[in-house]
């Protein structure tokens, strides 16, 4: 906008005294800088400086410190014991399978229709306030289980105690993995960034078999050489301490460059069929974990041995780490989308010899052989569901991952549990290839999307 004229002096008018320059200050939105007179000094606000980036690591764990690992690996330990846990102490306090099973699967839905919810408050607020919370809720239901079946509970009351159980337990992998995500893009090197990505995903999937491993073990162990119900006051315990420790290590408060200013996108954004393949994916899994576990139970308790069926199903657990580990090492020519039908081809073969056995027969063979399909195919949906998480969205996309595998392991268990109880374990043992299959059908329909959208 233009400045007005100065009226010039008329007659009998005193010349004003000589002003004091005046700063030019910066001109409002919408209008040009005013131009100084010819002579008088610009006075200009001094430039802030920038402030100096953060040091970059050259490697995650220099960012994150050595100490985060075993505190994260240890507060994986209540998810994949709760699950197990229930089942095993339910099933042998009771003497039914299919209660078991329902039990097992109240606790599924509850990390279902809770899951998603901490996930969007966790997206919302940072993980630091919301899982102790969680931690502190999940020992106190998961205490209340043995104490309310001890009792001679009557169903209603033992399902809604697992449920509850199931609603707060503390889903730390899917908030691992996106910490550690967001740690490299804040405070990894440029160019150490894609590889670091690739193996944080294969070190995350690997250490989550672990705990599959470990859970289910630690279960029969305690289970079958002390009382059933010792395994669920040790996750508890785990609650209250390494869940407490997760929440609070430093790592926590690492939030991604922008975020504070980042627009989430709208939860719509996630009702998308290149994410819902991926959540169908996870689905197939969990079918294929909640039949695997419920239906070896049945067989091993005809064998006289259900107490110790975690220790046996830790023999899958121990195939899939490693081969999730070395999914690192695959090359990129061999795309995800191929390594998904691969290996899930891989469980349909060993799924066929598992629903073959004979009753006196040995499932370890058969569950070493499965685990080497589901490791890497639990590596690459995972990866994919960082990858296809929308903006501001990536614990949400990934704890509604992680939810519908608890869902489907919840359903598997409970299905399978009342057809083990009605038509014996060898029917319940042809669930896991029905499983398989359908993640393979998964697997083609996701490349086909992919080939689609190229």
């Amino acid at each position: 906008m233009r400045q007005p004229t100065p009226a010039a002096d008329g007659p009998g008018t005193t010349a004003p005294a000589p002003a004091r320059p005046a700063p030019t200050l910066p001109a409002p939105a919408g209008h040009p800088a005013p131009t100084p007179p010819a002579g008088r000094p610009v006075l200009t606000p001094p430039t802030p400086t920038p402030p100096a980036p953060a040091q970059l690591a050259p490697s995650l764990v220099r960012a994150t410190g050595w100490g985060y690992y075993p505190v994260a690996a240890l507060a994986r330990l209540p998810f994949a014991m709760v699950v197990v846990g229930v089942l095993t102490y339910v099933a042998t306090v009771t003497g039914s399978v299919a209660l078991g099973g329902l039990a097992s699967g109240a606790v599924g839905v509850g990390v279902v229709l809770a899951g998603p919810v901490v996930g969007a408050l966790v997206d919302r607020h940072g993980q630091r306030p919301v899982v102790p919370v969680v931690g502190l809720l999940n020992a106190g239901a998961v205490a209340l289980v043995p104490l309310v079946v001890g009792a001679d509970a009557n169903v209603p009351t033992v399902v809604a105690v697992a449920f509850l159980a199931g609603a707060t337990v503390p889903q730390v992998a899917p908030l691992s993995r996106t910490r550690l995500v967001t740690i490299v893009g804040a405070r990894v090197v440029p160019q150490r960034r894609v590889s670091t990505f690739a193996h944080v995903m294969s070190y995350e999937s690997a250490v989550d078999e672990t705990a599959f491993v470990v859970g289910p073990v630690v279960v029969g162990a305690l289970a079958a050489w002390v009382a059933p119900w010792l395994p669920l006051v040790v996750a508890a315990a785990l609650s209250l301490t390494a869940v407490v420790a997760f929440a609070l290590h430093p790592t926590a408060s690492v939030r991604a460059p922008g975020h504070a200013g980042e627009v989430r996108a709208p939860l719509r954004e996630i009702v998308r069929a290149r994410v819902l393949v991926v959540v169908g994916g996870a689905f197939a899994v969990g079918l294929f974990f909640g039949t695997t576990l419920t239906s070896l139970t049945a067989f091993m308790a005809e064998q006289g041995r259900g107490d110790g069926a975690g220790l046996v199903y830790g023999a899958m657990g121990l195939t899939s780490a490693v081969l999730a580990l070395g999914v690192a090492l695959l090359p990129r020519a061999f795309a995800p989308r191929w390594r998904w039908v691969v290996f899930g081809a891989a469980i349909v073969v060993s799924s066929t010899l598992y629903a073959g056995l004979g009753p006196d027969a040995s499932a370890v063979g058969a569950l070493l052989l499965m685990g080497i399909g589901v490791g890497p195919v639990l590596v690459t949906v995972l990866s994919m569901t960082s990858s296809r998480s929308p903006q501001g969205r990536a614990a949400t996309t990934m704890t509604l991952t992680t939810a519908a595998l608890a869902l489907a392991q919840a359903v598997a268990s409970a299905v399978t549990g009342q057809l083990a109880e009605v038509h014996g374990a060898s029917a319940a043992m042809v669930l896991p290839l029905a499983s398989a299959v359908l993640l393979v059908v998964l697997g083609l329909v996701n490349a086909a999307l992919e080939r689609r959208a190229a």
